[in-house]
Order: structure tokens, then C-alpha cells, then sequence
């Protein structure tokens, strides 16, 4: 394998296999290793086809580029930093990718009273912040019912409202996919 230069990650499925993605310097950016996101993408299945994703904390845009390329209907990608937003811009015009729409916004702001339509929902907001539960808090009277939330973080938060159904530790980090208890 190709070493993965300092910047840009590959898509690894659907569409766009091997496209290149770049990525500007940013605090706390980290795109998710290949190997978590070909766990995930088995979890989720490989084919998203008529799924609607939400990438709230984009960052690279790893997750929702291959979300793309596997052939969901619609990704929303935000991101609050304007270097960051531009260049998952410039990657959704290279890419030609017409089922990514891409928010320049606070994800909070973002979210705040908003009912979301979403299937598939991506969170990796920074690590060293408390963004991951209060966004779940919001998620869990947002969401539909059956919306699965995949989430990447140091250390599990309270999950009250949440189901961990699947788990995955690569590293430090923590991912895995959640769905609200009933």
C-alpha cells in the first residue's frame, strides 16, 4: 500500500475508491485511520444508497466523503473553520460530488432546534472538549427513532439515552456505533 502522504487521506469504498482527499493543518484534526472506517462501513453495510448522513464536526470529511462515495442519497458536512470548510469545498467540486452539501457553522449553533431527518449521523468532535454528550443530548430528541450514531472519542461519556451496539478501540481512541434506547 501507497504511504498515506501528510494531508490527504484515500477513500477506500464505493464510487470513488483511491480518490485523494487533502486537508489543511488544523488543531485537533485528525482524519479516522482506514482501518476504523472499513470497520464502520462493514457495521453500516457497504452500500448507503438512500441514506441521508450528517458529518456534524467534518474536519477532513473522511467519514462523509465515504459516505458519498458508498451512494447515500444526501451528506451534510459542518464544519466551523473557515480553512477546513474551504477545503472540503474545493474536494466536493474535484470530486464532482453532487450529494454533498457543505455548512460553514458552529455544530451547536448548528443543531439548535432543528429536527433532523438523518439515517446515519458522524461525530468526532474534538477530543478534548465536552461536545460529544451534549451533542448526543441534543441528538437523542432530534434524531428519528432509528438513526444510528457513529462517534469517535478518548473515553466513552455518560451515554444516558444511548445504546453502545457495536465497539471498537484502535489506538487511544474509542469508536463505535450507537442507537437510541427505547
Amino acid at each position: 500500500m501507497a504511504a498515506q502522504h501528510k494531508n490527504q487521506v484515500r477513500i477506500i469504498g464505493g464510487d470513488y475508491k483511491r480518490r485523494l482527499v487533502h486537508f489543511p493543518d488544523g488543531d485537533g484534526l485528525r482524519p479516522t485511520p482506514d482501518r476504523v472506517r472499513e470497520t464502520l462501513f462493514n457495521w453500516l453495510g457497504q452500500d448507503l444508497t438512500g441514506l441521508r448522513c450528517l458529518d456534524l464536526f467534518a474536519g477532513s470529511g473522511a467519514l462523509g466523503f465515504e459516505a458519498a462515495s458508498r451512494n447515500a442519497r444526501q451528506v451534510v458536512m459542518v464544519e466551523k473553520s473557515k480553512p477546513v470548510y474551504a477545503a472540503l469545498s474545493d474536494n466536493r467540486k474535484t470530486l464532482g460530488m453532487t450529494n454533498v452539501d457543505i455548512v460553514w457553522a458552529d455544530a451547536l449553533t448548528w443543531l439548535s432546534g432543528k429536527a433532523l431527518d438523518f439515517d446515519v449521523v458522524f461525530l468526532d468532535p474534538p477530543y478534548a472538549s465536552d461536545l460529544l454528550p451534549r451533542v448526543l443530548a441534543i441528538l437523542a430528541d432530534a434524531l428519528p427513532a432509528d438513526a444510528m450514531v457513529y462517534a469517535e472519542c478518548a473515553a466513552w461519556p455518560d451515554l444516558a439515552g444511548w445504546e453502545l451496539t457495536r465497539e471498537l478501540k484502535a489506538g487511544a481512541v474509542h469508536c463505535g456505533l450507537l442507537q437510541r434506547t427505547v
